[in-house]
């Protein structure tokens, strides 16, 4: 069945983001490495147009080829983020190593987890698609996170991907299936978020943070929380509205939010390509006050109204005495909540108060946020937040420097010292002079020539 686009039956947007890597050239004479992606692309749109009702002129999809010659690409990417429906990264070992398609896939799920925090439903509007197979251990945490079956578009699709389908004639039956099929599954996760609130705000591409953390690398963040909750008595002036039965159930952006903080902030992590653990502020201060080197970067959310307990507020202090500065803290402070109103001066003092650092130093390292003022100011301070405290943490973070081999395994590096003096009696052979003439201390000045850059992916027309 035809599906419909948007109110009235009509919409100007993309049903579908074509996210891919691009292959640069061996020779500027060579033809386009991405033609067959592009023929991918407008087969997709083909399929799309049959099983929808869109009008003509309205684009079923949306690929960065497609832009002019001095457009804004930014701009242009940025706008179809936050406004098609569905995201499909083209998978390939180039793909999880390109920081543009990191950046395209972040800002998608970025979308999906403020969703999920706003109507209390995830929105699992990633389809990806292979170009080439990629073996699932060089698959980044963001990809693994996803529960997909490739083998649904076919068993010969799942061991070559787009492109061996297409540049293998024979197989030219299994490429139509499968585009058919990657086509059916789009218009049907349309017509599953086809509530139309799941439109995202346009973010600045510039900005934007990749999704893929260094190959084969394992990145954990402790992300922990100090609040208030109403299971105890609450301090004078504030209401259980925004508070459950344990700290973690704290969510200060209520009724916007219909997601704990703590959560929501694993959510954005993990987005990012970090392991997450999460914790009380409380049960975790002493492993937080330890003189041993840091184990893990980590975030504190922290409820100002929390420091009205003479108790908590006193540990915060420890802490924020102490040179913690691989631990950013981000304090929300909701300008609609009724009860701010009147609170903001003496909380936030006390909140500065307690985290003032024992010299000036260490004010200028840590990352301390005291007031995000909302749910979509939350999700850009954390990406500042994670940074900065992984920053501070690799520079922190005890060393592991590779064990010395035993002497008697240790090989001396190979040089070219001619034949032996035996071949030629004890003076050796008389060599000319040239660039082949090894130098009197046999030293081996290698290759001046710099290490080729292994080819990147330019989105800039």
């Amino acid at each position: 069945m035809a599906v419909p686009v948007g109110p009235g039956g009509s919409s100007d947007k993309p049903y579908f983001f074509l996210s891919y890597a691009h292959t640069p050239r061996n020779d500027p004479s060579d033809p386009d490495p991405d033609l067959w992606v592009a023929k991918l692309y407008n087969d997709l749109c083909a399929h799309v147009l049959q099983m929808t009702t869109l009008p003509a002129g309205v684009r079923a999809g949306f690929m960065d080829r497609g832009m002019n010659l001095g457009e804004g690409w930014q701009e242009s990417l940025a706008e179809a983020l936050a406004h098609c429906r569905v995201f499909v990264p083209l998978y390939s070992p180039r793909y999880f190593r390109s920081e543009e398609c990191g950046k395209e896939w972040y800002a998608f799920s970025q979308r999906a987890a403020n969703h999920w925090a706003l109507y209390d439903s995830p929105m699992g509007a990633i389809v990806p698609a292979l170009w080439v197979p990629v073996p699932p251990n060089d698959l980044p945490g963001p990809a693994k996170q996803l529960q997909f079956n490739h083998a649904d578009f076919g068993v010969d699709y799942a061991a070559e991907g787009f492109y061996g389908l297409i540049k293998l004639s024979y197989l030219k039956h299994e490429y139509e299936r499968a585009v058919y099929r990657l086509a059916q599954r789009i218009v049907r996760v349309v017509e599953e978020t086809k509530d139309t609130r799941n439109t995202g705000r346009q973010v600045d591409y510039r900005t934007l943070p990749s999704a893929f953390g260094p190959p084969g690398a394992s990145r954990p963040l402790d992300v922990t929380v100090l609040a208030c909750c109403d299971s105890e008595e609450l301090p004078p002036g504030r209401g259980p509205d925004c508070y459950g039965p344990s700290q973690r159930d704290w969510n200060p952006y209520h009724p916007q939010s219909n997601r704990p903080l703590i959560e929501h902030a694993a959510h954005l992590a993990r987005n990012l390509d970090y392991q997450v653990s999460i914790g009380l502020f409380e049960e975790e201060l002493d492993r937080l006050l330890d003189t041993e080197p840091p184990t893990a970067p980590g975030v504190l959310l922290l409820d100002r109204w929390a420091l009205r307990y003479p108790e908590r507020l006193e540990k915060l202090r420890r802490f924020g005495q102490e040179h913690r500065p691989w631990i950013s803290v981000l304090v929300p402070w909701n300008r609609a909540d009724p009860e701010s109103n009147g609170n903001d001066e003496s909380l936030r003092s006390l909140a500065e108060q307690a985290l003032a650092p024992s010299s000036a130093e260490d004010r200028n390292r840590r990352f301390i946020r005291n007031g995000v003022p909302s749910l979509e100011a939350f999700g850009e301070d954390l990406h500042h937040a994670v940074v900065r405290a992984t920053r501070h943490y690799a520079a922190h973070a005890p060393a592991f420097p590779p064990a010395p081999e035993p002497d008697e395994t240790r090989r001396e590096r190979p040089r070219l010292r001619g034949p032996s003096p035996d071949a030629y009696g004890s003076a050796g052979p008389t060599l000319p002079p040239g660039p082949d003439t090894p130098n009197s201390t046999g030293t081996d000045h290698g290759s001046s020539e710099p290490d080729k850059a292994e080819g990147q992916d330019d989105r800039e027309p």
